[in-house]
């Protein structure tokens, strides 16, 4: 059964979100024959293009409204409906992000349709697409399926593989012109000012080097930015850390900060509070160093380090500084 899908594919600090290559990479599982379009938004959307047909998508359709820059929900919903009502896709994907978080659903309720979010798993079987979701903190998984009209989903990063790109691969370019006027903007963004400089991605991130209230201070926060470092991961800690001001709240993971799913992921001094965990439970491999052998985060964990974390952490640090050093 061919389909027509849609992904909106999200541009931030000038490059391409990589949830948005994962969106094509689950576009092209359910298409069966369909046509795969991309949509990009800002004023250079169209150096895209060539990325995203190499990732799978058929068309690509660029709005190069400067006013699509940066995200505010009154442009962004503009100008995905006018993408939309366009292309008329049998299914939209966006990435579970900030921002597929806050469009998408805005799209879903003024056209009538569900929306299932934040899938790990996307399939199509016996003429339905199976989309996979975690409930309850992520202690289960339900899977669901549209019954009928358009399927709407928001995909989880670092969950579905982006693949590999195939360079021969060329898409359709088509500009269209969402015509945005400033009187229908509700919120002007002049300028965007960032607690944290540079750094990879938390939510995108393979590898995330996370505190706790063990970490005791800002300054503790040091020594897992040097190992973050050395890995090239990002930073992050539990909310116990962000409450006591050892970071600012844009690192906090768990069930009210950001959900993550790393290939690694190291606690350091992180006691394992149910509402931490409902953020980084599905990591593919987890590493706790904690001093007491008791915490919960041991009981979660693939493997398990009992000790001070400023002796344990820049003993990992020098031995993988060894390690990256005779690989390359």
């Amino acid at each position: 059964m061919s389909r027509n899908v849609l992904v909106l594919a999200e541009v931030r600090d000038g490059g391409l979100r990589n949830v948005s290559l994962e969106c094509l990479a689950a576009a092209r599982r359910v298409a069966e024959g369909g046509t795969i379009t991309a949509a990009v938004f800002g004023s250079k959307a169209k150096e895209f293009a060539d990325t995203l047909a190499h990732h799978g998508a058929d068309k690509v359709v660029v709005a190069t409204d400067e006013k699509l820059d940066q995200y505010t929900t009154d442009a962004y919903f503009q100008a995905f409906k006018q993408v939309i009502d366009k292309v008329h896709p049998d299914v939209i994907l966006t990435g579970h992000t900030a921002i597929g978080r806050d469009v998408s659903p805005r799209i879903a309720a003024r056209m009538g349709w569900g929306l299932i979010s934040d899938c790990t798993d996307v399939q199509p079987a016996d003429g339905r697409i199976i989309f996979t979701r975690p409930i309850y903190a992520g202690k289960a998984f339900v899977k669901k399926a549209v019954k009928e009209g358009t399927v709407f989903a928001t995909i989880r990063p670092n969950n579905i593989p982006a693949g590999e790109a195939d360079t021969s691969r060329s898409a359709q370019v088509e500009e269209l012109d969402v015509a945005i006027s400033a009187d229908s903007l509700r919120t002007i963004v002049k300028e965007v000012v960032r607690k944290t400089a540079g750094g990879v991605d938390l939510t995108e991130a393979r590898i995330i080097v996370s505190g706790g209230r063990g970490v005791k201070s800002a300054e503790g926060f040091k020594v897992l930015q040097e190992l973050a470092d050395v890995l090239g991961g990002a930073v992050g800690a539990s909310r116990g850390a962000c409450d006591a001001g050892y970071c600012d709240y844009s690192l906090q993971i768990g069930q009210t900060g950001k959900v993550v799913t790393p290939d690694l992921y190291i606690a350091c001094g992180i006691s394992g509070a149910i509402q931490h965990l409902a953020g980084m439970s599905n990591s593919k491999v987890i590493v706790a160093i904690n001093k007491d052998p008791e915490a919960n985060i041991f009981n979660v964990a693939d493997y398990g380090i009992v000790g001070d974390l400023f002796e344990v952490v820049p003993m990992l640090t020098e031995e993988f500084k060894k390690v990256l050093a005779e690989s390359n």
